[in-house]
Parts: structure tokens; C-alpha cells; sequence
């Protein structure tokens, strides 16, 4: 049995997973030697919990920069409270904690009936970083889903969405006093841009544009290419006369706009068709009255914003 005891204690003196056990005054009675050596403990050393919290505050640190847990002080006080519900409660916590040489420990502490704290630490170091890289690539998948790559502005599938939630909320009566408007907006002469400067130029226009429009977007507002030389603007909550303000102003900024260095006196302008939401709405009928006022605008000479046709009344009912 002796023999048996040990071979536990230097199983577990080499174990590279932390181990400690506190008595029930909160004293430090065991520590293996990577427990010691993460938060900087001479052997024989009898701490209390505290005590070895505290020491590891960064204010307190002095000279052992790489030795130790990475808190402050409304760290240490946030975790001594704690500990302290769990010595009443006789429960236990698991807690991430990252120690000054870089590494991450998962550790649990767990109280038994008689009031003794046993602290068991894995080193999760990799695990941290697998995490982090998953969801950077998450991230930037879900980034890669919703953007334009010319641009950088939203693209037509998280246009869509926009303009159906838009669309979900008119239905159900939620939103401000108006359901808001949608504009379609068009480069003019596009075409003709790209064969006689190229096509090097033509996408250095639409960056251009789609950086001057993005910089005037409100937080609530949606903005995003669709395809070519086409854009969408969502106004949530935005009655049609405010759009055509908001549009209008746009429409200034970049006809101000001078977007090829080789060509200083080079300008454009682009065409908006506006329509309102209406409680019937789904995306096809918004969209075609929008796209109808575009062609409009087109029709009228280009370089301006038209407002979709107002519905017809008959018997109190639109048609």
C-alpha cells in the first residue's frame, strides 16, 4: 500500500497536469511541480488560495515577469469572491486562465464535503489557438458570403436578405411611423466606360462609387452592388421623400468625384429608381416598381433620381 502511495505521488509530482489541494482554512497542503512552477511557488511554500491569487496580480509581480497567472486586481477580487461561494455551496467552477509564459490553462476546482479544495489544470495552449483559428476562418467565411469581393460592400444575396427582412417587418406592423424605401442605382454609361478606358478603369470607378456611397449609409441602412454596374440602397424605416434627400445627396458626391489619376478631368454619375414598401409587398413587386423608376430615370437623360409611379386608386383600393 505504501509502495502504491508512492508511485501516486510521483505520478503525480510529473505529471504535466496541474494539481493542488487547499485545506479547509484555504491553505495550500499539496502542489505538484506544474502547479508550482505556473504560479511561481517555492516548494514548501504553505500559501493560502489568496495568497497565491494575489501574487500573481500584476501589480504585484516585481521581477518574475514570466512566472505566474496574467490578472488584476479586479481580477483577483472577482475570483476570491467566487471561490469563496464555492467553498459555501460545495459546487465547483471551471475557469480558462492564461499564465505570463504564454500559455492557457483550463482549471477546475471542486470542494469536498469536508471542505477541502482540490485545483486540477490542463494545459490548453493549442486547443486556444485551433479555437481562434476556426473562428477567424469563420469569420471570414461568413464575410466572404455576404461581400462583394470588387467592392467590399454587401453583395446581392445579403442584399436580399436586407430587403425581406425590410419587407417581413412592413407585414407584421413593426417598425417606425413608415416601412421604408428601396433604391436601385445604376452607373450611367457604363459600358461605353469600359471599352473606351478598360476595364482596369471601369472597376477603379466602381470602387470609387461603392466606397463614396458606403460612407454615406446610415448604421440601419443596407447598401450593396447586385450585379455590374447595379446597386441597392435598403432604407428601413425611411419614408420616400427623406430617400430622395439622402439619394440626392449622393448623387452630388459623386458627380464631384474625379476617380482616375491619368485622366484628372474624368467624372461620371449613375441613375436611382426609388419605391416606398407597401403592405403588400414582396420582393419581386418592390424591387420591379424600383427598377421600373430606374429606366425611367435612364429614359429622362440619366444623372438623376425618379420615384416610382404612385399607385392608382380605384374605390379606395390601390390597383
Amino acid at each position: 500500500m505504501t509502495d502504491l502511495a508512492d508511485h501516486l505521488l510521483q505520478l503525480q509530482e510529473e505529471s504535466p497536469v496541474l494539481l493542488a489541494s487547499f485545506d479547509d482554512q484555504g491553505r495550500l497542503r499539496y502542489a505538484n511541480a506544474a502547479y508550482r512552477v505556473a504560479y511561481g511557488i517555492e516548494d514548501g511554500e504553505a500559501l493560502s488560495w489568496s495568497e497565491v491569487m494575489c501574487r500573481n496580480a500584476a501589480v504585484n509581480v516585481g521581477a518574475a515577469v514570466n512566472v505566474g497567472a496574467v490578472m488584476d486586481a479586479a481580477q483577483i477580487e472577482a475570483w476570491i469572491a467566487s471561490a469563496a461561494r464555492i467553498e459555501e455551496g460545495g459546487a465547483g467552477r471551471t475557469i480558462e486562465a492564461k499564465l505570463r509564459d504564454g500559455r492557457w490553462l483550463l482549471v477546475h476546482e471542486s470542494v469536498s464535503a469536508a471542505g477541502w479544495m482540490l485545483s486540477v489544470g490542463c494545459d490548453i495552449t493549442q486547443l486556444r489557438a485551433d479555437v481562434r483559428a476556426v473562428r477567424r476562418d469563420r469569420d471570414e467565411a461568413l464575410r466572404a458570403a455576404h461581400t462583394d469581393d470588387l467592392t467590399g460592400v454587401a453583395n446581392r444575396r445579403f442584399v436580399i436578405a436586407r430587403i425581406a427582412e425590410m419587407l417581413e417587418r412592413c407585414a407584421a406592423g413593426e417598425g417606425a411611423r413608415v416601412p421604408g424605401t428601396l433604391c436601385v442605382l445604376d452607373l450611367d454609361n457604363f459600358k461605353y466606360i469600359n471599352d473606351r478606358y478598360g476595364h482596369q478603369a471601369g472597376d477603379a470607378i466602381l470602387r470609387d462609387f461603392a466606397g463614396r456611397i458606403s460612407g454615406q449609409v446610415r448604421r440601419s441602412d443596407c447598401f450593396g452592388r447586385v450585379g455590374g454596374e447595379e446597386f441597392v440602397l435598403v432604407l428601413p424605416d425611411t419614408a420616400i421623400e427623406e430617400a430622395v434627400v439622402i439619394v440626392e445627396r449622393m448623387l452630388a458626391l459623386v458627380r464631384a468625384s474625379r476617380p482616375l489619376e491619368e485622366m484628372p478631368d474624368f467624372a461620371y454619375a449613375f441613375s436611382c429608381g426609388i419605391a416606398a414598401v407597401r403592405p403588400e409587398d414582396d420582393f419581386e413587386a418592390i424591387y420591379g416598381r424600383a427598377d421600373k423608376a430606374l429606366y425611367a430615370a435612364k429614359m429622362a437623360g440619366r444623372n438623376r433620381v425618379q420615384l416610382e409611379e404612385p399607385a392608382r386608386v380605384r374605390d379606395g383600393e390601390g390597383i
